[in-house]
């Protein structure tokens, strides 16, 4: 567990006191910190919360999820899509076991999360008592910082500094196991002061101008330099920075799955999508440019391929926040540590305006090379069954690329990352690093309370919704308006293909049966409908997005697709395949 110290609070504004339990200052907490939503499922540990919770229904809005993984998920999509801290409670032992994988998922995309667990009596720790589980342990490598609370005078400076640390610097998940007795215990209670300093957590590095200037220079003189960025853009609210910066120096830039949205699809700087499943122009090229500004990512090997060949004719410029992200998968030369809202801003003012036209047509050619040998037959099929590439290409239409999607994990999600067009930030919300299965369904039910003005569409497999298909209950519930997406190729997709394509389709448990989704869903009072033929699928995408509230769409699309172009495990870049 990390031990970071407490710094001594300022005084509360007032010196009165009142006395009131731990789980009352809990919810203190979270009303100070803003917060309105909380997903979360009680259990005997954390009761006492509950409890208190009761007389807070004006203040703070609870959602019952049915497991706690949704729970968690939920509170991930609530962040993705506000910007602010998702908050999840669960009880002891198995409720806080099955936070586990969220909190793995949040922890590697970054994700601001508080989290908190009830816990046995602190007299019976290490007792094996009935749900006793050491959550501490469990949670310390999946989490930004961990504590478990054993009297209640600490709370309100806890969780102070689990709401600083949640969404300071590079933000992550914390978790806060609070005993049965410091929930129930009463204590003189002075106020709740928000934490700006902690004394020994630096979120945000030094910037050093002179590696600015120095990062400056060599963009200056390149002649053929390429951006490449990654959430830490939409993280750091730099959105507009970001955009002043590659249009000011004409340099053309490429996305992870996660930075996706942070500037629209439509930008003409915009040249797509890096990685496995990217596309053509922008894997190629990296190993051409002789400059690489890569700003809020973390060259994760979805998008490096082959290390020892990754942009290996380049000079490398690193803008991160994190400096432990600085050198640790490429070498770079020079590091720009930093928030980059902070630091873009610098470094547009030094580089030159250019526009790079014949660097840039490198990419339009290439572009157009992907066109003709993958996309026009994805998105314009001349074979009587549908592929999922259609299927975004219609919903594009009816969009007009304003609604908030919401992937699972597999084929669909890279064919919708490629595909789908957005015009605003915070709109493509999906597992990156830890490519979780179940993830989409909850965490659209969050997104939906984060920007409950906006459209929020979940695309989905029939594997990976079927993992947490119980949380259409949450969404009954409490009549959530998402709109749910199952494009069904009746196998585990992507999986399948790497058996077709490296096991000589020795195709071992790939081949997934499906309830009656349509059935399933009306099970739940939301109405739905399945179709297989092409010339219903605008009218029923239309149905889906023009009823109110939730709706569930079952499309069929070919079983035996496959998602290109496709960088082969263990290749470089630019050894990516169209076929």
């Amino acid at each position: 567990m990390e031990t970071l110290a407490i710094q001594k609070e300022q005084p509360a504004v007032s010196n009165k006191t009142t006395t009131i339990s731990g789980s009352q200052a809990v919810l203190e907490a979270f009303i100070a910190e803003g917060v309105e939503t909380i997903f979360g499922y009680p259990g005997g540990a954390i009761m006492p919360i509950y409890d208190a919770l009761y007389d807070y229904n004006e203040k703070l809005k609870h959602i019952l999820v049915r497991h706690e993984q949704g729970g968690i998920h939920a509170a991930q999509g609530f962040a993705r899509a506000s910007g602010k801290v998702g908050v999840v409670f669960a009880t002891s032992g198995p409720g806080a076991t099955n936070l586990v994988t969220g909190l793995a998922d949040a922890q590697i995309d970054s994700t601001p999360l508080v989290c908190i667990t009830g816990q046995v009596f602190a007299h019976l720790l290490g007792t094996d008592a009935f749900q006793e589980t050491d959550v501490i342990n469990i949670t310390t490598p999946v989490t930004k910082w961990n504590y478990q609370i054993t009297d209640a005078t600490e709370i309100p400076s806890v969780m102070a500094k689990a709401f600083h640390i949640a969404q300071t610097g590079r933000p992550g998940p914390v978790l806060i196991d609070i005993t049965k007795n410091a929930q129930l215990q009463k204590f003189e209670y002075s106020g709740y002061t928000k934490m700006e300093h902690l004394r020994s957590y630096r979120p945000k590095p030094i910037v050093r101008k002179e590696y600015i200037e120095q990062a400056a220079k060599l963009i200056n003189a390149a002649q053929k330099p390429f951006v490449i960025w990654g959430q830490g853009v939409i993280l750091g609210g730099a959105e507009k920075e970001f955009q002043a910066f590659i249009e000011k120096s004409g340099i053309p830039a490429a996305w992870t799955i996660l930075g996706e949205s942070a500037i629209p699809t439509s930008h003409p700087l915009n040249v797509g999508m890096l990685g496995m499943h990217g596309n053509y122009a922008p894997n190629v090229l990296t190993n051409d440019c002789d400059v690489l500004i890569a700003i809020g990512m973390r060259f994760d090997d979805r998008v490096t391929g082959r290390l020892d060949k990754y942009a290996k004719q380049a000079q490398i410029i690193h803008l991160d926040i994190d400096p432990a992200e600085i050198d640790k998968n490429v070498k770079v030369t020079i590091p720009v540590w930093g928030d980059c809202k902070e630091t873009l801003p610098v470094l547009t003012e030094l580089v030159e305006r250019k526009n790079h036209s014949q660097w840039l047509q490198k990419f339009k050619e290439l572009e157009q090379k992907e066109v003709e040998e993958v996309i026009f037959e994805e998105q314009n099929p001349s074979t009587e069954i549908m592929t999922m590439g259609e299927v975004i290409k219609v919903m594009n239409e009816l969009t007009g690329g304003n609604a908030i999607i919401v992937t699972d994990v597999g084929q669909h999600q890279m064919v919708a990352c490629r595909y789908v067009k957005f015009n605003q930030t915070r709109s493509n919300i999906t597992s990156g690093g830890l490519g979780t299965m179940g993830f989409a369904l909850p965490a659209a039910i969050g997104a939906k309370f984060g920007a409950p003005e906006r459209t929020v569409i979940t695309i989905a497999g029939d594997g990976g919704i079927q993992m947490t298909i119980q949380e259409l209950g949450t969404i009954m519930q409490n009549e959530v308006d998402v709109k749910i997406l199952i494009l069904n190729n009746h196998f585990l997709g992507m999986v399948r293909q790497w058996q077709q394509l490296f096991n000589d389709k020795r195709y071992s448990f790939v081949d997934i049966a499906s309830p009656d989704y349509v059935t399933v869903a009306k099970a739940y009072n939301i109405p739905g409908r399945s179709i297989s033929n092409r010339a219903d699928l605008k009218d029923a995408l239309s149905e889906m997005l023009n009823h109110k509230g939730a709706y569930l769409l079952e499309v069929i699309v070919g079983k035996e697709n496959n998602v290109f172009p496709m960088v082969p495990q263990g290749c470089s870049v630019s050894e990516i395949r169209l076929k």
